[in-house]
C-alpha cells in the first residue's frame, strides 16, 4: 500500500459527480457493479502535483467525483524527488480544497511530481469470472476470502436476479447454490428502479476486499420525495467461530418480485432474508438467517434502525445528546447465536434519526469509533419505497468510511 492511510474501505454514492448511474434498464445494474467493484470510473489527467509537508496536492481541470475518505487510483508518476513512484496507486482523499484540487496525505519527499498523471475513482478489487449477455458472476480477489462466487442476471429492466455459488464452471452453471431452488426459485432479488425508464435513482456503495453493501432508492425515480430503501449485500463478515467459518458467506435479498418491496433490508430484523452456503459445521446446503439479523444488545424483538424507539428512545439522547449504534450480527434460522458480526455496518437504537440524517450525511465517530466517520445510509421499515420518506417508515443506518473494517 503506497498510502501511509488505510485504503481497503471504498464508498461510494449517486451524489458524487460522473457517479455511474443506476435506472430501471436492463444491463444498467451490471455496467455499476462494474464500475465499482471492477474498473473504477471517472478518469481525470492532472494538470500538476505538489507534495508540502505530507500533503499532496493534486489539480485538475473540471470536477471529480472524489470527496473526503474515497479513495483514488493514481497513475502515470514517472518523475519527481526520490520515491515518486511511491505515489502511484490508492490514496485517500484528504479534502476538496477546490473544485478543481483535492489533497491526500504522503510519505513522500516535498516537491513537484511529473508524468502524464491520472486519478479515477478506485474501484473495491473484485473480479469478474464469467460473463454473458447481461449477466456475470463476481468473486472477491481477497485471498483470505472464502470464495463463494455472486450470480447476477441483469436481463430484467427494473430487477436483478441473484445467487450465490460455491462453484460455477460458466456464467450459468454452478454447484452450492444459495438461495437453494426452493427457498427462492430463480435467485434472490436486487431492485433498481420502481420504474422502467432511463431515470436515474439514488444510492449508496460501500465496500472491502470481501464483502459490500448498497442501499438504492428504488422510487425516486418518480419523486425525490420517497427515499426509501433496503440495505442489501454480499460477502464476508467477520465469523464468530474460532475454528473458523468459511461458509460464513453472506447474500442478503428480496424474496419478493415486487420492485418496491423492502425485504430483505439488513436496516432491520422484519424480513431479513439473508443466506449463507451452508450451516457453520460446514455440512448440508443453504441456511436461512430470515428475520434473525441483529444489532448486538437489541433482542428479539422487531426493530428497525433508527425508527424504533422501544431500545433507547428518541434521537438525541436528552441526558447527553449521544447517538447509540450496534453492530450487526447474523444468527441462523432457528436459533438466536450470534453467528458472524457485519463489519462497518451500525445500527440505530434511537428513533427519529430521519430528522436529523439523510442519505450520504456524515457524523464522526465516538468511543470505540473515535476517529471514524460514519456515513448515514437510508433503510427501510415495512412501507413500500414508493412511500413518501419520514421518520416513521424510513430508517438510518451508518456504514464506516474510514476503515478498515477489519
Amino acid at each position: 500500500m503506497t498510502s501511509p492511510v488505510d485504503t481497503s474501505v471504498k464508498h461510494f454514492s449517486s451524489a458524487m459527480v460522473n457517479a455511474p448511474v443506476v435506472n430501471g434498464v436492463v444491463g444498467a445494474g451490471i455496467a455499476w457493479l462494474d464500475a465499482l467493484l471492477l474498473t473504477g470510473f471517472d478518469t481525470k489527467t492532472l494538470t500538476s502535483l505538489v507534495v508540502a509537508g505530507g500533503v499532496a496536492t493534486a489539480t485538475f481541470t473540471g470536477s471529480h467525483s472524489a470527496i473526503t475518505d474515497s479513495v483514488i487510483l493514481v497513475a502515470g508518476v514517472t518523475g519527481g524527488p526520490t520515491g515518486f513512484a511511491n505515489l502511484n496507486g490508492e490514496q485517500k482523499v484528504t479534502g476538496r480544497p477546490l473544485t478543481t484540487t483535492l489533497t491526500f496525505a504522503t510519505a513522500v519527499p516535498d516537491g513537484t511530481y511529473t508524468g502524464t498523471i491520472t486519478i479515477k475513482m478506485a474501484p473495491a478489487g473484485w473480479t469478474k469470472v464469467f460473463t454473458g449477455t447481461n449477466k456475470a458472476v463476481y468473486k472477491s480477489s481477497d485471498p483470505a476470502g472464502s470464495g463463494m462466487l455472486l450470480r447476477v442476471d441483469d436481463t430484467n429492466a427494473q430487477v436483478m436476479r441473484i445467487t450465490g455459488y460455491e462453484a460455477m464452471t460458466d456464467v450459468d452453471t454452478g454447484t452450492g447454490a444459495f438461495p437453494l431452488a426452493g427457498q427462492i426459485s430463480g435467485g434472490g432479488y436486487w431492485p433498481k428502479s420502481n420504474v422502467a425508464s432511463s431515470a436515474p435513482v439514488a444510492w449508496a456503495f460501500a465496500a472491502d476486499s470481501r464483502l459490500f453493501y448498497h442501499s438504492i432508492q428504488t422510487g425516486y425515480s418518480q419523486t425525490v420525495a420517497q427515499q426509501i430503501s433496503s440495505i442489501r449485500g454480499f460477502g464476508d463478515p467477520i465469523a464468530l467461530r474460532p475454528s473458523g467459518d468459511v461458509y460464513s458467506c453472506i447474500l442478503t435479498v428480496s424474496n419478493s418480485v415486487t420492485v418496491s418491496s423492502v425485504v430483505g433490508c439488513l436496516g432491520n430484523n422484519l424480513d431479513a432474508v439473508t443466506y449463507s452456503p451452508r450451516a457453520y459445521s460446514g455440512l448440508g446446503s443453504a441456511v436461512a438467517h430470515s428475520a434473525y439479523n441483529w444489532g448486538f444488545g437489541n433482542g428479539a424483538g422487531a426493530y428497525v434502525s433508527g425508527v424504533t424507539a422501544t431500545i433507547h428512545g428518541a434521537f438525541p439522547n436528552p441526558v447527553d445528546g449521544a447517538l447509540y449504534l450496534a453492530k450487526k450480527i447474523t444468527a441462523q434460522s432457528g436459533t438466536v447465536n450470534p453467528r458472524a458480526e457485519l463489519p462497518g455496518l451500525y445500527v440505530g437504537l434511537q428513533s427519529g434519526l430521519w430528522d436529523f440524517f439523510k442519505l450520504g450525511d456524515r457524523t464522526p465517530g465516538t468511543g470505540a469509533l473515535v476517529g471514524r466517520n460514519l456515513m448515514a445510509w437510508t433503510c427501510a421499515s415495512s412501507s413500500a419505497t414508493t412511500a413518501s420518506s419520514t421518520s416513521a417508515n424510513t430508517g438510518i443506518a451508518f456504514i464506516d468510511v474510514t476503515g478498515p473494517w477489519r
